[in-house]
């Protein structure tokens, strides 16, 4: 069992910049990919970025490329969302997520889930 808690949610205005936490304890973080994943009111969850095991190999939406960064550090059982240059559509509840099958792009095959983190972009 693995046990995600979000933090760093929160308003912020448009082009200004956020930073997510996922801590995470339980079984061995460092085993398992993780990922970034977000639900606006009335849409689909959709994924956001994803971040191996070792860290070497990242993911990223392509409407998040280049303003995004995941990063994570095993040694904190922490992994993180630098999110930069935000615009009113990244408004949404931003879920971490942990998959022991590696690196996946759809929300299915994650394993354990976070409560959710909100983060709102005001025009």
């Amino acid at each position: 069992q693995v046990q995600l808690v979000e933090s760093g949610g929160g308003l912020v205005q448009a082009g200004g910049s956020r930073g997510l936490s996922c801590a995470a304890s339980g079984r061995t973080f460092s085993s398992y990919a993780m990922g970034w994943f977000r639900q606006a009111p009335g849409k689909e969850r959709e994924f956001v970025a994803a971040i191996s095991w070792s860290g070497k190999t990242t993911n990223y939406a392509d409407s998040v490329k280049g303003r995004f960064t995941i990063s994570r550090d095993n040694a904190k059982n922490t992994v993180y969302l630098q999110m930069n240059s935000l615009k009113p559509e990244d408004t949404a509840v931003y879920y971490c997520a942990a998959n022991a099958a590696g690196i996946q792009t759809t929300w299915a095959p994650y394993d354990y889930w976070g409560q959710g983190t909100q983060v709102t972009v005001s025009a």
